[in-house]
């Protein structure tokens, strides 16, 4: 049997009154917490023959719980801490290395063709590891080649004080500490580049479990395909809490996809933002931008909805402005002007002036004319 593998569960349903099902399967005397279908399973202690009771909330199914799957467990956790509890980083590391092939822990000396494989390879071994990778200093020749560059752990150096945070109400949890772990390369000499340093040893911080090494930003990606599945599925309409969770879904878990949601949240935003600049709506943000260039006291604000798309523009010039605040006494808003031809309302804040003549203070264009929108 290979190192921390379980064999095929055989699962038995026993139900308990007070409590939902409990599945009975011989394992190692080993405890354990991991997620199964999607749910969370905790092990309790080992009971009679050399196994483990695993229990489980009445609203997973025992269907989920396969024959057909192998639980795997490449390292202990449980060591691991035993390990860092008592500051042995570097036995960890040491433990770490054992399970990666000598040719993927990076040497001095090693070659690279370019520096974006040097990365790779960097990026690959600090998944195994347990740390997510920086890009950090570099150096160019005078044709812009890059000659010299180090790739650093993410908890690299110590943020720089702002003066502004006296005025910040929620500050950002601190991820820098200074830590040394580091991979330089450079490229002067042979047309390859070399590893001139490496420093493998972490300080000011823990290592990740390599189970959970997925969530660290320099291991999340989102991958040519399912940037063009996301895009299928932000223009059938689903919205993009419902497109990642069918995306996790397809490929058996969260875990798997390789981004994390706020990251399948910034694409479709940056794609969306493209899309902008050359649609109609690109249109109209790029002429009301150029009208605050022309006149400071133009105003234009936007509302957008819970999936960054713009819902609401409302805008006024200075006359209009200067209007409202000789005739503003009495406003209406008068949503039976036009609509385009999507239909969305072209609306109108209108007033009367001394002359009795109607005058404009403001204009917007909304979405729909329900009562949220008018809010």
């Amino acid at each position: 049997m290979e190192k921390g593998t379980f064999p095929l569960l055989q699962i038995e349903e026993k139900p308990k009154k007070s409590q939902g099902p409990s599945h009975n399967f011989p394992a190692r005397n080993l405890s354990i917490s991991t997620r199964i279908a999607g749910e969370a399973l905790s092990c309790s202690t080992p009971i009679a023959g050399n196994g483990l009771t695993l229990t489980m909330d009445n609203d997973t199914s025992i269907h989920d719980l396969t024959p057909r799957r192998k639980l795997a467990f490449e390292f202990d956790e449980e060591k691991e801490e035993e390990l860092l509890g008592n500051g042995g980083s570097e036995r960890l590391i040491n433990e770490r290395h054992s399970t990666i092939s000598e040719e993927n822990i990076p040497k001095i000396g090693m070659e690279f063709d370019d520096e974006k494989i040097a990365y790779t390879f960097y990026n690959e071994y600090a998944k195994v590891v347990g740390f997510s990778v920086r890009k950090h200093a570099l150096r160019r020749d005078n044709q812009g080649t890059i000659i010299d560059r180090i790739f650093c752990c993410a908890c690299q150096g110590h943020r720089q004080k702002d003066k502004r945070d006296v005025n910040v109400k929620s500050h950002r949890p601190e991820t820098r500490n200074g830590c040394l772990a580091m991979m330089r390369i450079d490229g002067r000499n042979t047309g390859k580049y070399k590893v001139v340093s490496f420093v493998a040893s972490h300080n000011g911080h823990d290592l990740v479990s390599p189970t959970k090494t997925h969530f660290l930003r320099s291991h999340r990606r989102v991958t040519a395909a399912l940037a063009l599945q996301a895009d299928d599925l932000d223009s059938s309409g689903i919205a993009p809490r419902a497109g990642f969770a069918l995306m996790a879904k397809q490929v058996g878990g969260r875990e798997k996809v390789g981004f994390i949601f706020e990251d399948y949240k910034n694409y479709l935003h940056s794609k969306r933002t493209v899309e902008m600049k050359i649609g109609d709506t690109g249109g109209l943000l790029e002429y009301l931008q150029q009208r605050q260039l022309d006149d400071p006291n133009f105003f234009y604000a936007i509302q957008v909805d819970e999936d960054d798309l713009i819902a609401n523009i409302l805008w006024a010039d200075a006359q209009m402005m200067a209007d409202y605040a000789h005739f503003g006494d009495v406003v209406s808003f008068d949503t039976t002007y036009r609509k385009n031809k999507e239909g969305r309302p072209f609306a109108l804040f209108v007033g009367v002036n001394h002359h009795k003549q109607t005058i404009v203070f403001g204009a917007a264009l909304l979405y729909d004319e329900t009562s949220s929108t008018f809010m």
